[in-house]
């Protein structure tokens, strides 16, 4: 009986050795320019996002996250390298962060995980920008699939702009099919190693185009929303007449003559629901990708993490388009689900895309990388209400911050000019109370 004993400890000792050294499988979907139009979050109340309003429901999501930068590449370098813009000193659209001999051997999100965990990663669209993390010298992933791209174009632009002809800087719907879409070919390269029985663990990321301008939909997105004024989001007439001058000067353009020229032009519905219209299918592709996840009954074993690099305004502070600190360019969507995660959450805490890193260590096993800035987000994923000590910062250009807690948004900007709001009674940040002695306790 004894040596039947001591053989059924074994078998269970073993047993359970193996499950605990069994990590989870990651997938990482981006999302390009994707501000708070998700269901989800109530930034647009007509906002058509049912897959990842489903992901959120199974998993934890946060309503109060923000990225490190209100841009492309600086965004997600930080997510990447889990260090802020003033760290690595990128703020914009370069340089790519392996061509500064500093960070040129530095350990990644993917290579961690390789190298701590034996994870294979594989990788789809836009992760890095650009084509950064592509080349083979790189050495960034181990698979790589279709880059982003547009796809289908009309043969002309849809629409005439004040702001020089670039083929970006566009919109609407012309007869294609979604099968022609950049993001239609990225999400099917996802599925095809989803269905083919990847190596594990693995790391997929899969990064999404729209609804980064060009804004092209189909028609059948477009029919989703009115065409009618009800569609334009809520605005305040003079919105920035209570904010620094300094402010003005984050955005690639004057901001004032983009909605002027917008409502002039009868452009700006239009905008809207290009802008809806792609959330929309990009929504449909994220949920092409969780099918095949749970059909291949890999959904119990992987964590899914979906984010956003940043906002976008269009028509809140009188702009359209990102380069800001106000939450239109800062806050983003920020979804984990699966194993270690308690699911039916919305997390209030402030979070930001920089511990998108330590989380994932954390819920893969691995060891701590004390070299990230971040911090891990697993208490708030086991219980959305734990305690955050630390805001979230986004940093745009040297020395302009935005610090977000839970109750309230502070920008301070190179010249030493200042913005707050109350974002418990002002969540579309119309009131700023920086002027206000008696806020400046708060400050």
């Amino acid at each position: 009986m004894r040596s039947i004993l001591v053989l059924l400890y074994a078998v269970t000792f073993a047993a359970t050795s193996l499950h605990a050294a069994k990590k989870p499988n990651v997938l990482f979907i981006a999302i390009d320019d994707q501000n708070d139009w998700i269901g989800y979050l109530g930034g647009h109340p007509m906002a058509k996002t049912p897959h990842i309003d489903k992901l959120a429901a199974r998993g934890t999501a946060f309503t109060n996250a923000h990225c490190q930068s209100p841009l492309c590449n600086s965004s997600r370098t930080s997510l990447m390298t889990g260090l802020r813009p003033s760290t690595t000193g990128i703020y914009g659209l370069s340089p790519w962060i392996r061509s500064l001999p500093e960070f040129k051997e530095y350990v990644t999100l993917p290579q961690y995980l390789k190298r701590h965990g034996g994870y294979k990663s594989y990788s789809t669209g836009k992760i890095y920008h650009g084509g950064n993390g592509r080349r083979k010298t790189d050495k960034e992933f181990d698979v790589l699939g279709p880059g982003s791209s547009v796809g289908a174009r009309p043969k002309q632009k849809l629409v005439t702009t004040p702001f020089g002809n670039h083929r970006l800087v566009d919109w609407g719907t012309f007869p294609h099919t979604d099968e022609e879409k950049g993001d239609w070919k990225v999400a099917s390269w996802a599925v095809e190693q989803l269905d083919a029985n990847p190596a594990k663990p693995f790391f997929l990321s899969v990064g999404f185009f729209l609804p980064h301008v060009p804004c092209y939909a189909t028609q059948k997105w477009f029919d989703l929303y009115p065409d009618d004024e009800t569609v334009l989001p809520k605005i305040r007439r003079g919105d920035r007449d209570d904010t620094p001058r300094f402010s003005w000067y984050l955005h690639w353009y004057l901001p004032e003559v983009r909605l002027k020229f917008l409502e002039e032009t009868n452009e700006w519905r239009n905008l809207t629901r290009s802008y809806l219209a792609c959330t929309s299918f990009v929504d449909s592709q994220v949920g092409r990708v969780l099918k095949a996840l749970k059909r291949n009954k890999l959904e119990k074993d992987t964590v899914v993490v979906l984010w956003s690099d940043h906002g976008w305004h269009i028509g809140e502070k009188d702009i359209t388009g990102k380069n800001t600190l106000w939450d239109d360019g800062a806050r983003v969507p920020l979804v984990f689900a699966g194993p270690g995660v308690k699911p039916g959450q919305l997390c209030g805490k402030p979070a930001e895309l920089l511990d998108i890193y330590p989380t994932l260590i954390d819920l893969c096993g691995l060891p701590e990388n004390k070299k990230l800035e971040g911090h891990s987000l697993l208490p708030q994923l086991k219980d959305a209400n734990a305690p955050r000590k630390w805001p979230a910062v986004t940093t745009h250009n040297h020395d302009n911050h935005g610090v977000r807690s839970e109750h309230w948004s502070f920008i301070q900007y190179a010249d030493g000019s200042q913005e707050l709001y109350d974002m418990r009674k002002d969540p579309n940040e119309w009131t700023n109370l920086a002027g206000d002695p008696k806020y400046a306790e708060v400050i």
